[in-house]
C-alpha cells in the first residue's frame, strides 16, 4: 500500500469509524449550521440538538 493510500484509509477510519450513518449525520449538521449562519440566522442550537439526535439514533440502533 502506498503512503497516500494508507493516509486516506487512516483519515477515513478516524472520521467514519464503525458507523458511517453517524458520520453522515454530523456532516449534515455542520452543513446546516453553516447555512443558517450564512443566512445570519441563529445557528447555535443546531449542533447540540443534532448531537443529541444522533446519540439517540445510535443507541436505538444498538438494541
Amino acid at each position: 500500500m502506498s503512503l497516500l493510500t494508507r493516509a486516506i484509509a487512516a483519515v477515513w477510519e478516524f472520521v467514519v469509524g464503525d458507523d458511517w450513518l453517524i458520520a453522515l449525520g454530523v456532516a449534515a449538521a455542520i452543513g446546516v449550521t453553516a447555512a443558517l449562519a450564512a443566512l445570519e440566522l441563529p445557528a447555535w442550537w443546531l449542533m447540540p440538538v443534532g448531537a443529541a439526535g444522533l446519540l439517540w439514533l445510535s443507541l436505538r440502533r444498538a438494541k
